[in-house]
């Protein structure tokens, strides 16, 4: 009860403490020292093998730090059974892992099913996430995974995720896969949805204007460590190595430069142009 309480005082969903992660005699990741706030949406960005899926995990418990500790709603993520866990975290990841011999109906009440939910409690939950993620169900409900388009796949995958209504979400490079037109509508509906849902959703990227798309708070990995963590604003201001790196990737379309004096509002504007 203690723990919940520190937690509801800080406003933190997820905390991460001195968290280290070495496998086989390398660090994975290190000093990982932040906390993320009931209901906004952090952005993990960095290059390939940074340490952002890895952190990922770690919140999830698919990876088991070596050292700190990592904390969901005040409460050790150790000291969770583990099924009771990722049941109070959706996870959205880039290819979606629907099952293609079922159809999307039977994809997106499957965890509903394992908790033994009614069969017409599932149906009504199906349908209304169907509807949330723009996919009205008269339409899509019967259809298999092979008959959707890669971002109609996303969005089962997302609605997948958020079944059993959980507080927390996390996504990782979930657009990755798909054309850049489809990417930027789906970085536009998750936005809105972010908005309407109010879960605390924490975000893998490399594509910095994403990051700019979504982010309520930008943290930069480089090399296993969190470099820098900022609101949007803030970041584009970072002389950080890294940060000016991923900032520069934004030049060609002047997107850097309108997020440099305009703010995140123009940023996404500029993302746009990006693609």
């Amino acid at each position: 009860m203690a723990e919940a309480a520190s937690a509801a005082a800080s406003g933190a969903a997820i905390e991460l403490r001195g968290v280290e992660l070495e496998i086989g005699g390398r660090l994975l990741v290190r000093d990982l020292d932040f906390s993320v706030a009931a209901g906004e949406t952090l952005v993990l960005l960095g290059r390939s093998g940074s340490g952002k899926t890895t952190t990922l995990k770690l919140v999830n418990r698919l990876r088991e730090a070596t050292r700190g500790e990592v904390r969901v709603e005040g409460k050790a993520v150790t000291a969770w059974d583990t099924i009771a866990l990722r049941r109070r975290i959706g996870y959205v990841i880039q290819e979606t892992g629907l099952f293609p011999h079922v159809d999307v109906e039977q994809n997106v009440g499957l965890v509903p099913r394992l908790e033994k939910w009614p069969e017409a409690r599932i149906r009504a939950r199906v349908h209304e996430l169907l509807d949330l993620v723009g996919l009205p169900p008269a339409t899509y409900a019967r259809r298999f995974p092979a008959e959707l388009s890669g971002g109609q796949r996303q969005r089962v995958g997302v609605a997948r995720a958020l079944a059993l209504d959980p507080p927390i979400v996390l996504m990782d490079e979930p657009f990755g896969a798909v054309d850049p037109l489809t990417r930027l509508d789906l970085q536009r509906e998750l936005s809105a949805l972010a908005q309407k849902i109010h879960k605390t959703i924490v975000f893998v990227t490399h594509d910095v204007a994403e990051a700019f798309a979504l982010a309520t708070r930008i943290g930069l990995f480089h090399e296993g460590r969190l470099v820098e963590l900022a609101e949007p604003a803030a970041f584009a201001r970072s002389r950080h190595p890294e940060a000016v790196a991923f900032m520069e990737t934004l030049d060609a379309s002047g997107a850097a430069l309108a997020l440099r004096d305009g703010g995140p509002d123009r940023a996404a504007r500029g993302g746009e142009a990006a693609g």
